[in-house]
């Protein structure tokens, strides 16, 4: 399968598949917030879901594919350290505010910054259109937020500090996304980057997890936990693979772009199957944001 994935390289049969790798990623992204909604520690969960696709990776990584080079080893460490960080932001933004309010912030500063990087960084050029693109999707998604700020019964301090916090976590999705993208290109196998990727970014944040599960002090039931942690694992494997392996294929900017689509499927998933309201300006601005990526994808 890497020699097929390596022959697609900037071929139009690549761009076709970076398309449906970026849109099943967007979906996958909106199944995995469905499953936490906000409901649970989100230092426990993502602590569950790391261990869980680290040891999932582990094999792959020892037996059926390459090992990294010199060069890409230290990519990995590098990367490992940005994805940390990240998911520390991560937990104390959605520690912080209400989780239909701070998603939408963190996905639509995501790619803005990841097109303005990607231009320098890989020198990728935008038409006038995708332009146009970019920026109905990232106002659509930003509105989203404003509607469910307004929903909301939200203390405002603490509101802006979880708002604050999610535009940074947004920066940092950019950062991981070009950074990423470039540990992957510059691995002879893609998949060897994927799978000491998952292993390597499940070091740490389980043993954050279990030092906190330890200190609760009514701490939730392990088997739902775990299993959690399993469907998320898998999620995660699909989904962040999936993108990756996008932004190989094609223009790093189209497909996260083309990821923050999840917003509308996570919408689509709450109204048919968490029979949530999504009410007339909502679906005005999903059909914006979904007029917003067809644009990214057909304006070049």
């Amino acid at each position: 399968m890497s020699e097929w994935i390596i022959a697609l390289d900037g071929t139009p049969e690549g761009r076709h598949l970076a398309l449906g790798l970026a849109l099943m990623s967007a979906v996958l992204h909106a199944v995995f917030g469905a499953l936490q909604k906000g409901r649970h520690d989100p230092w426990l969960t993502r602590g569950a879901i790391d261990a869980s696709y680290g040891l999932m990776a582990l094999p792959v990584a020892l037996f059926l594919v390459p090992w990294p080079s010199p060069r890409v080893w230290l990519i990995l460490v590098v990367s490992m350290g940005i994805h940390i960080v990240y998911k520390l932001l991560q937990a104390m933004t959605y520690s912080r505010g209400a989780f239909t309010v701070v998603y939408p912030v963190v996905r639509g500063t995501g790619p803005l910054v990841t097109v303005l990087v990607a231009g320098v960084v890989f020198s990728e050029n935008f038409a006038p259109l995708q332009w146009l693109g970019v920026v109905l999707l990232t106002a659509a998604v930003f509105a989203l937020a404003g509607i469910n700020v307004q929903a909301e019964a939200l203390n405002r301090r603490r509101l802006v500090s979880a708002l604050i916090l999610a535009l940074v976590t947004g920066a940092l999705v950019a950062i991981y996304t070009i950074y990423d993208a470039y540990g992957i290109r510059a691995s002879a196998d893609p998949f060897t980057f994927l799978a000491w990727f998952f292993v390597m970014d499940a070091l740490i944040f389980p043993w954050i997890a279990l030092v906190r599960y330890k200190r609760m002090q009514n701490p939730p039931d392990l088997p739902p936990l775990l299993l959690r942690g399993v469907i998320g694992g898998v999620i995660a494997l699909a989904s962040f693979g999936g993108i990756i392996l996008a932004t190989r294929l094609d223009k790093v900017g189209e497909a996260a772009v083309l990821r923050e689509t999840s917003t509308v499927f996570a919408a689509l998933i709450g109204w048919l199957f968490l029979k949530e309201k999504v009410g007339l300006l909502r679906a005005t601005f999903m059909v914006v944001i979904a007029a917003g990526a067809v644009l990214v994808e057909f304006g070049g």
